[in-house]
């Protein structure tokens, strides 16, 4: 935890009272990705987790045809994050470029995804245990109200979980936490705490993950897409009460 939050003294105003206390704010660092030498992007995340979160964006950006390995990945921690990644899969460059929202990547190039046929099925009550177990693990967020979360289950219990300042750095770092665990994502939900976006939907197609769900609302080409990659979306899980979006054949 030390990586991600450092603690400092501030002034709290509170109604007619002034007070000098110690708060916590995340951390925030520049990470330089580099494939066999040559610098592929830039972006800012907390530093934690970052061969999975390089492995991860990889992945869902379709910048790498072969799997990764962790052996692969060199990580130099300083004032700044350099990684490079030996690799003798091919780099997709064409296109690439960092999106305004933090730690996103969009591509001019359009992709397409098979689409996610299986019979994968999820009862409505598991959301609400399974949201639970997802806040109680939120635990940099409580701590500096500024990380958003992601997570990967199957639907019992959570497999995989990740914070970041990033809402796209969440995703990919439980992705590629994933991928280098060997745990398959066919038959698994993600779970997020941040809105639907059409990004979000689009790492989460890379992976052919069947199920998406969030607290917060989509976009409507988050649910254009996920409609024809033929993922379930769900917004606004909260409680006893959720909105899905596309194919509900998923929910039981």
């Amino acid at each position: 935890m030390n990586k991600a939050v450092h603690a400092i003294n501030i002034t709290r105003y509170q109604g007619a009272n002034c007070s000098q206390i110690k708060d916590y704010i995340a951390a925030e660092k520049k990470l330089k990705i580099s494939v066999n030498r040559k610098n592929l992007l830039n972006l800012y995340c907390t530093p934690l987790m970052i061969k999975e979160l390089v492995t991860g964006l990889l992945y869902t950006g379709g910048l790498v045809t072969s799997k990764i390995s962790p052996e692969q990945i060199r990580i130099a921690d300083g004032k700044e994050i350099r990684v490079n990644l030996n690799t003798a899969g091919d780099i997709l460059k064409e296109g690439l470029a960092v999106s305004r929202c933090l730690g996103g990547i969009i591509f001019h190039k359009k992709r397409t995804f098979k689409k996610i046929k299986d019979d994968f099925s999820v009862s409505a009550k598991t959301f609400k245990t399974l949201f639970s177990e997802f806040q109680q693990r939120t635990e940099l967020f409580r701590l500096t109200g500024c990380f958003h979360s992601a997570a990967l289950s199957d639907g019992v219990s959570i497999l995989a979980f990740a914070e970041d300042i990033g809402r796209h750095n969440a995703v990919d770092k439980v992705v590629g936490y994933s991928i280098l665990n060997d745990i398959p994502f066919e038959k698994k939900l993600m779970l997020v705490s941040c809105r639907l976006s059409s990004e979000i939907v689009s790492k989460c197609s890379a992976c052919r993950v069947p199920v998406l769900v969030s607290r917060s609302a989509p976009t409507d080409l988050a649910v254009d897409i996920a409609e024809q990659t033929g993922m379930t979306l769900i917004g606004f899980a909260r409680e006893d009460r959720m909105n899905v979006y596309t194919h509900p054949q998923r929910i039981i």
